[in-house]
């Protein structure tokens, strides 16, 4: 089914990149800024030749999404948003890589079809997500979304242009998934969809007084029901550090769900940056949600885009962090550590004296495809710092080393403050990675600003 359906952005010419206006780019974090050539257009074949990364809707919290240098070409690739083909009867969506979730959600919910795993946010792209191998509150029954790709076309470092899917090109695939767009530029992904009995859910929430508990009421949750997450308050202090509120959901049958589709529509924007988030604030607040949201034990019919996608209420909600931005630590604790390094992720908050505004636990199930994915089974925790506080870089560091004794992971997509040298610690596949890129560019034609900085590539 074709969707030829663009916005109403104008679309940048396509010229060399010297011919092009510099543009400010930065992470969805704001910390970090580096003026970019940025083409943009609806043939994203196009657009990618001689760029050093594609660009999707810059969504990646740190500097993954930005270019290693300033005054590089990167393909802006949002205007290259169209459906190639959708087949209801098998499940299957193919699309370029710059369109959004948003519109798919639009488009498939309607049809009572879905993306199988979708992250926080609705307003990242398809190749993003592939990229980053993004991950939901279902991992624990359905993977990363890495797992649902059929097929991926992507325009290598030498200007070929490929098609990989099943055991051909299997290893670009494998190192494409989770591979933060150093391996190629992806042009289509073809995926695998997943039916729905209605586009509504059933959420069921319940509070824990502490950390223990509820570590223990996500594991169980998780055992029955197909999507989980836990809110926990990182602000509390003593006994009552961790305490929190797991959300349990799943699609509503016919007879449980509203009239109508859900509306899926644009967050109000934050209409300046915020000044001071003071920190005693977000304590009343996470106090206020604890008794409020902890009391809804009973089964509420809400929208997926309301339980997904909660943040996007606020479409720049970034700048409640004010003009020096924010980091968010996302970590995994293999399942095997056990709970003490997740308590003491808190300790090391409590210690430094770091806020972490907003904290989330997830359940994680199967190792993620990607040579880089993320995702393997156990606990993630995600803490979101304010870097105007001086504490954050050193709690960071101090977190790092947490996750490197339990024999964790980061998330890339999120980190900007990680050290070489502690992200050697962290990752052991990374030089099976570096063969990869070896392979499929030599020369290292494509790079980031996160490779500069983790893996060593000229800036």
């Amino acid at each position: 089914m074709p969707d030829a359906t663009h916005g109403a952005e104008p679309i940048a010419s396509e010229l060399p990149a010297s011919d092009l206006p510099l543009t400010e780019l930065t992470g969805w974090g704001r910390a970090v800024r580096i003026p970019a050539r940025l083409a943009q257009g609806e043939d994203l074949e196009a657009l990618t030749r001689d760029a050093v990364l594609t660009r999707g809707l810059g969504r990646a919290y740190g500097d993954a999404a930005l270019p290693p240098r300033p005054g590089a070409r990167v393909a802006g690739s949002r205007l290259a948003d169209r459906v190639l083909a959708l087949d209801e009867e098998r499940g299957v969506l193919r699309a370029e890589a710059g369109i959004s979730l948003l519109r798919l959600h639009r488009l498939l919910l309607p049809r009572r079809l879905r993306v199988p795993v979708v992250p926080g946010t609705s307003l990242v792209t398809l190749g993003g997500m592939v990229a980053s191998d993004v991950h939901g509150k279902n991992h624990h029954v359905a993977g990363s979304i890495g797992d649902h790709v059929r097929a991926l076309r992507m325009r290598l470092a030498d200007g070929t242009v490929v098609e990989a899917r099943g055991t051909e090109h299997e290893d670009l695939l494998r190192a494409t998934i989770g591979g933060m767009g150093l391996t190629g530029h992806i042009l289509e992904v073809e995926i695998g969809l997943a039916r729905i009995a209605s586009p509504w859910m059933i959420e069921e929430n319940e509070a824990f007084p502490d950390l223990d508990s509820l570590l223990e009421g996500l594991a169980r949750d998780s055992a029955s029901w197909p999507y989980t997450v836990a809110w926990a308050d990182a602000l509390a202090s003593g006994r009552s550090l961790g305490r929190g509120i797991v959300s349990r959901t799943r699609w509503a049958e016919p007879d449980e769900a509203r009239e109508g589709t859900p509306n899926l529509g644009h967050g109000a924007p934050v209409p300046f940056d915020v000044p001071w988030l003071p920190r005693f604030g977000v304590a009343l607040h996470n106090r206020l949600r604890f008794a409020l949201k902890g009391r809804q034990a009973r089964p509420q019919t809400v929208s997926p885009y309301a339980s997904f996608h909660p943040l996007d209420v606020l479409s720049e909600w970034n700048r409640v962090y004010g003009r020096h931005g924010f980091t968010q630590h996302q970590c995994v604790i293999p399942r095997e550590a056990g709970a003490e390094p997740v308590h003491e992720l808190f300790r090391v908050l409590a210690r430094t004296g770091a806020s972490s505004y907003l904290t989330v636990i997830k359940d994680f199930g199967s190792e993620g495809r990607g040579l880089l994915s993320f995702p393997r089974p156990g606990i993630t925790v995600c803490l979101d710092l304010p870097l105007a506080d001086r504490r954050t870089r050193p709690a960071v560091a101090a977190l790092n080393e947490v996750v490197i004794a339990a024999g964790g992971r980061i998330y890339l997509a999120k980190d900007q403050l990680t050290t070489p040298e502690q992200f050697r610690r962290l990752e052991p596949r990374l030089e099976a990675f570096a063969a990869a890129r070896r392979r499929f560019d030599p020369q290292r034609r494509l790079a980031s600003a996160l490779s500069v900085r983790l893996f060593g590539d000229a800036a």
